[in-house]
């Protein structure tokens, strides 16, 4: 990276600063990814020359990890257990849920595709209405002909409407609920001490390093949480992540999401991009019914429960569950069981369904 870069991501960074500490003054949610996002996005789209550093985003990935896994003591680990059952209904319901959303994009716009071929414009429509990460849907959809650019876009504008708009709903009902901190779910480290945090700096970089030779997805973020969680359900408590680097791995992961937004983001395609966040909020809507109805069943906060099926990222989700203390373990695990489900079956969904319609 050179010096000019350098520059550039110097200067979004200290406009996302600027936004987080704007945040905190208005008492938003989740305010240090946040500002950064909505500041970042807005400057983006308008031309400015903002920059995300790579190194930086791994680096914030690496810590909330690291600091989620905390919240996995042998107690929450059981109760995670005992909910098998929801969580592989809210597997089967994003995969119902995604393919849904996939065959109305797929009518909504084929008079505006026509000239691509009938299995490129499948497998655009498919893979951009799966929830799940962007990175991998679009790297999923380029194996199989799909115009990668409205794979992206679609999966943007979907993680930016739920990470806006869910926080603001959760703090709103954790306001009228009344929503009483379940002492399960709290971290089993409560204080940051010395040297048991580089301890478990080390750890959980080994842990994501491992995740990167295997050639994993999301290793930063996977690895650090793997490991994390392994050690507290093991009762290793070195130490809890010190607040000021949680809320500095927040800022860099809303930076890198709001850079997302170019100037020609927003003329890619304006009838896909709203089409794309109609769906969304309709996503979301229903997701807001499965959420109560396994909170009905299982007996857990509807909070947690509407957290943990939200078609949201699950470092984002899972940051609102930890400032807004609402079932991070839980929340988490209902997120990266879906993640993983979904990574590994859309693809061979896709080939399977592709089949039988070129056999009817």
């Amino acid at each position: 990276m050179n010096f000019r870069e350098l520059t550039r991501v110097a200067l979004t960074l200290l406009v996302a600063l600027m936004a987080a500490e704007l945040c905190v003054w208005l008492h938003t949610p989740i305010p240090w990814m946040l500002g950064p996002l909505l500041a970042t996005a807005v400057a983006s789209v308008l031309g400015a020359p903002t920059r995300s550093a790579a190194l930086l985003r791994n680096g914030g990935q690496w810590v909330i990890g690291a600091a989620l896994g905390l919240y996995f003591t042998p107690q929450v680990g059981e109760l995670v257990v005992s909910l098998w059952w929801a969580i592989a209904l809210a597997v089967l319901w994003a995969l119902a849920l995604g393919a849904l959303f996939g065959l109305w994009l797929q009518r909504q716009h084929v008079a505006d595709f026509a000239h691509l071929p009938p299995g490129a414009w499948r497998a655009t429509s498919y893979f951009a209405s799966a929830i799940g990460g962007a990175s991998e849907m679009t790297l999923l959809a380029e194996r199989h002909g799909a115009r990668t650019d409205l794979v992206a876009a679609a999966h943007s504008v979907r993680l930016v409407i739920v990470v806006v708009s869910v926080p603001f709903a959760m703090q709103w009902a954790q306001n009228h609920w009344g929503l009483q901190v379940d002492v399960r779910l709290l971290p089993g480290p409560l204080v940051a001490q010395w040297p048991g945090l580089l301890w478990l700096a080390l750890a959980t970089a080994g842990g994501a390093l491992l995740m990167i030779w295997f050639k994993r997805t999301n290793p930063w973020f996977m690895g650090a949480l793997l490991v994390s969680m392994v050690l507290t359900l093991s009762g290793v408590n070195w130490s809890a992540v010190p607040t000021a680097l949680s809320n500095a791995a927040q800022l860099v992961i809303g930076v890198s999401l709001g850079v997302r937004f170019q100037r020609e983001f927003v003329h890619t395609a304006p009838r896909w991009l709203a089409s794309v966040a109609t769906g969304t909020v309709v996503m979301m809507l229903l997701s807001l019914g499965f959420g109560l109805f396994l909170a009905h069943t299982t007996g857990l906060h509807p909070a947690t429960l509407i957290l943990g099926t939200s078609p949201g990222g699950i470092a984002e989700m899972a940051i609102t569950a930890k400032v807004l203390q609402l079932g991070v373990p839980v929340v988490t695990a209902f997120q990266v069981c879906r993640l993983v489900a979904v990574l590994i079956l859309v693809g061979p969904i896709f080939k399977w369904v592709g089949g039988r319609n070129q056999a009817a």
